[in-house]
C-alpha cells in the first residue's frame, strides 16, 4: 500500500475493503493467499555441505592444499596425507561449531510471542498466529503486545508504543488517530512526505505496546512492512529528509560486511608464510644444484623443507582454540557465539560501541528528586504525585499498571499509608493528547494537609507545559500552604527551570491540585482540569542496568573504551554516563548531526575523544563505527611526528565491537567487527549479530571479552612457537645441506619430526594463558610476529648449527652409510629436544618454568622429549634410516641445551620488559589508547 494523506479512518477501511468489524474467514483466506504470510523473510541458514565449503575460504588453508598436491605430485604421499586430513580436520571443527550456534540461536525464536487478538466479521473476535494476519484485518492491542504488523489506528485510549528497535528513542510515544490529513492508506515506503514515525495514527512492527489500548487495521504484512524492507535492505535510514526506508520492491542494497580483526590478522600472517614457503623450494633446488650438482633429486627435500615451514596445525589449533572457548562460554548459559572467528575479535576489541535503552538503562523509570516550584528538594509533589497514581490506578481500570506511576509509587515507600487516608473519588487516566492524569480525592482528615473537611481534591500530574497551561496559581510557602498568581514572570521563570532540569537528563512531571465543592453524582471530565494550584515536579531517570556501571569499569580496567551512540536527548545521555562512570567533561558528549559536515578524518578524531554521541541516526551509528574502525591516519604536514599520546593512538584503526538489540542499529552491526545483540533484541538484529547474549547483561560481555583473549593468546603463543622454531629449523637445514656432502635429514624423517610435533602442539588449545595477557586486547600483528620469529627463529638456527658442530666431532665416519644414519638420528634427536625447550620457555617464561607449567603444556613438553629420546634407538630408528648415538653425544647434546636454554629464557625477558614498555605507554597516554603491538 502507498501514503495517501488525507484519508479518515473510515477512507482507509474502504481503500482496503475492510471495515470496522474486520474482514470476513474467506476474504482473510484470499488475501493470505495473495499477500502471503506475515513473516519477516529470514536469511535461509547455510547447510552443513556449504558450511564445510566456506570453512576452507582463507588463504592460509588454500597453500596447505596446494602444498599437499605438490607433495602428491612429487611421490611424497605420507606428507600429502597429512596436511589434508588437518585440513579437513580444522573445516570439520568450524563448521560443526557454526551449526551448533545457529542451532542455538534458532531455539531462541521460540521465545517470542506469536499471536494477535483479530476481529472478524460477523463479530467473532479470537487470536490467531501472527503469520496469518492479512492487510484490511482489525486487530486489538493491550499494554505489553508486540505490534505484529503495520497498522493504522482507529481507537485508542492511552496508547503510547515503545518505538526504541526501530527510532531508538527510550521514552514511549503517544500514538492516537489522526483525523483530517494525517491519515494514511498504507505506508509510503518511498520516504516522500512527513516522518512516518512521528505520525500518532500510524504503528510499525518492532515496536510494543508500553500503556493503553487500541483498535487498529492492518496496512502491510510480511515483505511489504518497513521492518522488513529495513531487513532486507541491510541499511535503515529514517524517511524524514535523511535518506528514505526502502520499499517492497527495492533493490537489495544489503552492505557487504568489512573485513574482521580475525581475517585481517589471519590474512596478514598468512601471505607472510606465503612468501616465505614459495620463495624456500626454488632457493632449496638451485643451491643444491649450483654447490653439490644435484637436480630434482632434491625436490622432495625441498618440499619437505617447505612443509617444515608451513604451521600446518594452524587451522587445528585456531578452530579448537575458538570452539573451545565458545563452547564454555555456551555452556555457562550467558554467550552464544554464532561464528567462530567472532570470539576471537571479541578478544580484540579496544572500543565497544553500545546503544543506550535496553542495554545500559532498563525499560523502566525511578525517581530521582522532587522539587518545589523553586527549584529546591521538598516532598509535597513527590506526596501528591503518589496520591495521583495511587487512585489513577485504582479507578480508571487500566490493562496494566502505567510504569511512571509505578515508579512513583515505589518512591513514596514508607509514606505509602498516609495515602490510604484518601478516600479516592473519580480518576481521569493519561491521555496523551492533553498529557494529563487526574485523581479526584477526599480526605476527613483535614490537619496537615492544608484541605476544607468534606472537600474534593483535583491531583493533577503530566508533562510540565500542559500542567502549567492549566495553572492559575503557584505554591510559595510550603510550610504553611501560601500561594500567588502565576504571572508571566513565574512562567518565565519555571520554564527555565524545566528546561535546565531536561538538559540535565531528567524527565519531569509538573503535579497540582486544586479544591472543589463536592458534588456527588456529577461525573469529572478534562475540563475540570483548570485553575489549578502548582505545587512542583518530580524528576524521573532510566533505571540503569544493575551490572552496568560494574562492567563499564571492569572493561576500562581491560582496555576497551565504552562509547554511547543513542537517539536519545543528549541531556538524558549525559546524566547516564555520569552515572556510569564515564567521562562526561567538556566535548564528551555531542549530538550526532555534528558529524555531518566532518570528513571520515575528521570524525574518527572526534569519535577518538567523544565519550557518547546524542540524538543518532541508524546511518550516524554506522558512519561512527565505520570511522573508529578506519582511524584518521597521520596528521598531515612536516615536522616531527607526536609521541604516544591519545590523539596519536586516535589515528591507529581500532577493532570495533557494537551492541545492539533494535532495527535501527543494523547498519551499525554491519559496520563493525563484531556484532553483539542480547536474546530479546528483535529478530533480525539477533540474525545479523555474532555474539547473542542470554540477557541484557553488560557484564556478559566481559567474561566473552576475556574467553576470546585467552583463544586469541593461545593462538597467538603457538604461532610465535611454532614459527621460530621451523625457521630455525629451515635455516639450519639449508645451511647444512649446502655444507654436507648428503641430505641433512631424510624426507621421511622431516615429515616423522613434524608429526610429532604437530601432535603436541594441540595442547596450545588447551592452554590458560598468565594474566598479563588477559589485561589488553589480543592483536596479532604481522610485523609484529615477523620480527619475533626471526629474532628467536636466528637463535634457534645458531643452536641446531652448533649441535651440525657435535655432530661433526662425535659421529665419526659420516662418509658412509652409517655414519650418515647416526648424523640423522642426532639432529632428529636434537630438534625435538630444542622445540620441546622453545615450547616451555616461551611460552611460561623462567620465571614461571622454574616453577611448575601450566598442565597441557607441560605433559606435551615430556613427550617431545621422551619421543627424540627413544625413536632413534628403538626398532622404528633403522625403518626411517636412523641409527643409536654413542654416548659423548648426549653430553655434548646437554652443554648445547643448557645454553641454548640460558640465550632463551634472556631473550624472552628482554622482549616482555619491552613490550610491558610499550603497554604502558600506551595506558599514559589516556583512556583510549588501548591498541597493542
Amino acid at each position: 500500500m502507498r501514503d495517501t494523506p488525507g484519508l479518515t479512518a473510515l477512507e482507509t477501511l474502504r481503500t482496503l475493503e475492510s471495515g470496522p468489524r474486520g474482514l470476513t474467514e474467506a476474504q482473510a483466506e484470499e488475501r493470505l493467499l495473495r499477500y502471503g504470510d506475515n513473516t519477516v523473510p529470514e536469511r535461509r541458514p547455510a547447510g552443513r555441505s556449504w558450511r564445510f565449503v566456506r570453512s576452507l575460504r582463507d588463504p592460509f588453508t588454500t597453500v596447505l592444499l596446494c602444498l599437499a598436491l605438490v607433495s602428491a605430485a612429487v611421490a611424497s604421499w605420507g606428507a600429502a596425507c597429512v596436511i589434508a586430513v588437518l585440513v579437513v580436520v580444522s573445516a570439520v571443527l568450524r563448521s560443526s561449531g557454526e551449526y551448533r550456534a545457529e542451532r542455538s540461536t534458532a531455539a531462541l525464536r521460540e521465545l517470542i510471542a506469536t499471536t494477535a487478538t483479530v476481529q472478524r466479521r460477523p463479530g467473532t473476535t479470537r487470536e490467531i498466529p501472527v503469520d496469518q494476519l492479512v492487510p484490511g484485518d482489525v486487530i486489538r492491542l493491550g499494554p505489553g503486545d508486540l505490534v505484529p504488523a503495520d497498522l493504522r489506528l482507529l481507537r485508542a485510549s492511552g496508547l503510547t508504543v515503545r518505538q526504541a528497535p526501530l527510532t531508538g528513542e527510550s521514552a514511549p510515544v503517544a500514538k492516537y488517530p489522526g483525523e483530517g490529513g494525517t491519515g494514511a492508506s498504507g505506508i509510503d515506503a518511498s520516504g516522500t512526505g512527513p516522518d512516518l514515525f512521528e505520525r500518532p495514527e500510524l504503528c510499525f512492527q518492532g515496536s510494543s505496546v508500553a500503556s493503553g489500548s487500541a483498535t487498529a487495521v492492518v496496512l502491510a504484512t510480511g515483505a511489504d512492512t518497513v521492518f522488513a524492507g529495513t531487513y532486507r535492505s541491510g541499511t535503515y535510514r529514517r524517511p524524514s529528509g535523511k535518506g528514505a526506508v526502502p520499499g517492497p520492491g527495492a533493490r537489495d542494497t544489503r552492505r557487504t560486511r568489512p573485513t574482521s580483526a580475525f581475517d585481517r590478522s589471519v590474512n596478514g600472517v598468512s601471505w607472510t608464510l606465503i612468501r616465505f614457503m614459495l620463495l624456500t623450494p626454488p632457493l632449496v633446488l638451485m643451491a643444491n644444484a649450483a654447490l653439490r650438482g644435484r637436480g630434482l633429486e632434491t625436490l622432495p627435500f625441498a618440499v619437505a623443507v617447505a612443509v617444515g615451514l608451513t604451521p600446518e596445525m594452524l587451522p587445528v589449533i585456531v578452530t579448537t582454540a575458538l570452539a573451545r572457548g565458545a563452547a564454555l562460554l555456551a555452556r555457562g548459559g550467558e554467550v552464544i557465539v554464532k561464528r567462530l572467528p567472532a570470539l576471537h575479535d571479541l578478544g580484540a576489541i579496544d572500543v565497544l560501541c553500545t546503544d543506550k535503552t535496553g542495554t545500559l538503562t532498563q525499560d523502566r523509570p525511578v525517581l530521582d528528586c522532587s522539587l518545589g516550584p523553586d527549584g529546591r528538594p521538598a516532598p509535597e509533589p513527590l506526596h501528591w504525585a503518589a496520591v495521583n497514581s495511587l487512585w489513577t490506578l485504582q479507578l480508571a481500570e487500566l490493562p496494566t499498571p502505567d510504569a511512571l506511576d509505578e515508579a512513583v509509587l515505589e518512591a513514596a515507600g514508607d509514606g505509602f499509608d498516609e495515602l490510604l487516608a484518601y478516600e479516592g473519588i473519580a480518576a481521569l487516566p493519561f491521555d496523551p493528547v492533553r498529557r494529563t492524569s487526574c485523581a479526584v480525592v477526599r480526605t476527613d482528615a483535614a490537619a496537615g494537609a492544608g484541605l476544607r473537611l468534606g472537600a474534593h481534591t483535583l491531583v493533577v500530574k503530566g508533562a510540565p507545559e500542559a500542567v502549567l497551561e492549566r495553572c492559575a496559581r503557584v505554591r510559595t510557602d510550603r510550610a504553611g500552604g501560601e500561594d500567588t498568581d502565576l504571572d508571566d514572570a513565574a512562567r518565565a521563570r519555571l520554564a527555565r527551570l524545566v528546561a535546565d532540569r531536561t538538559a540535565d537528563g531528567l524527565r519531569l512531571l509538573a503535579v497540582a491540585v486544586a479544591e472543589r465543592p463536592a458534588r456527588p453524582g456529577r461525573r469529572y471530565t478534562p475540563a475540570d482540569e483548570r485553575g489549578l494550584t502548582l505545587v512542583g515536579f518530580v524528576g524521573l531517570r532510566d533505571a540503569l542496568a544493575p551490572t552496568a556501571a560494574a562492567a563499564c569499569a571492569g572493561l576500562a580496567r581491560r582496555g576497551v573504551a565504552v562509547k554511547i551512540l543513542t537517539g536519545d536527548h543528549p541531556g538524558t545521555v549525559t546524566h547516564v554516563c555520569r552515572e556510569l562512570g564515564l567521562d562526561t567533561g567538556p566535548g564528551a558528549v555531542v549530538t550526532a548531526d555534528r558529524t555531518d559536515g566532518l570528513t571520515d578524518a575528521e570524525l574518527a578524531r572526534l569519535a577518538a575523544r567523544t565519550t557518547a554521541f546524542a540524538r543518532c541516526t541508524p546511518e550516524h551509528k554506522a558512519r561512527i563505527v565505520a570511522a573508529l574502525r578506519a582511524g584518521s591516519g597521520p596528521e598531515p604536514g612536516p615536522g616531527p611526528k607526536p609521541g604516544p599520546d591519545a590523539e596519536t593512538v586516535a589515528a591507529l584503526p581500532r577493532t570495533v565491537g557494537f551492541l545492539g538489540d533494535g532495527v535501527n542499529d543494523l547498519p551499525a552491526l554491519h559496520a563493525c567487527d563484531v556484532g553483539i545483540a542480547p536474546r530479546d533484541a528483535v529478530d533480525v538484529t539477533r540474525e545479523a549479530a555474532d555474539v547473542v547474549l542470554a540477557s541484557k547483561d553488560l557484564g556478559a560481555i566481559d567474561g566473552a571479552i576475556v574467553a576470546g583473549r585467552r583463544s586469541s593468546a593461545n593462538i597467538a603463543t603457538y604461532l610465535r612457537i611454532t614459527l621460530s622454531s621451523n625457521l630455525g629449523n629451515v635455516i639450519a637445514m639449508l645451511g647444512a645441506g649446502l655444507l654436507l656432502p648428503f641430505l641433512p635429514m631424510l624426507p621421511a624423517q622431516v615429515l616423522v619430526q613434524n608429526l610429532c610435533f604437530d601432535a603436541v602442539q594441540l595442547a596450545f588449545a588447551f592452554d590458560r594463558p598468565g594474566p598479563a595477557a588477559l589485561r589488553r586486547p589480543a592483536v596479532l600483528r604481522p610485523a609484529d610476529l615477523l620480527r619475533y620469529i626471526t629474532g628467536f627463529g636466528l637463535l634457534n638456527a645458531a643452536a641446531d648449527l652448533a649441535t651440525f658442530g657435535v655432530l661433526v666431532l662425535a659421529v665419526h665416519g659420516v662418509g658412509d652409510p652409517g655414519g650418515q644414519d647416526a648424523f640423522h638420528a642426532g639432529w632428529f634427536t636434537e630438534n625435538l629436544l630444542t622445540q620441546a625447550l622453545v615450547m616451555y620457555l616461551l611460552r611460561t617464561g623462567r620465571r614461571s618454568a622454574e616453577g611448575r607449567a601450566p598442565g597441557p603444556i607441560r605433559i606435551a613438553v615430556c613427550a617431545l622429549a621422551v619421543t627424540g629420546l627413544l625413536l632413534p634407538p628403538s626398532p622404528l630408528g633403522p625403518l626411517l634410516g636412523m641409527a643409536p648415538l654413542p654416548p659423548l653425544y648426549y653430553g655434548l647434546l646437554a652443554a648445547v641445551l643448557v645454553l641454548y636454554g640460558a640465550g632463551l629464557a634472556w631473550a624472552k625477558e628482554r622482549y616482555d620488559r619491552k613490550a610491558a614498555g610499550e603497554h604502558q605507554g600506551n595506558l599514559d597516554a589516556g583512556p583510549d589508547a588501548s591498541p597493542q603491538p
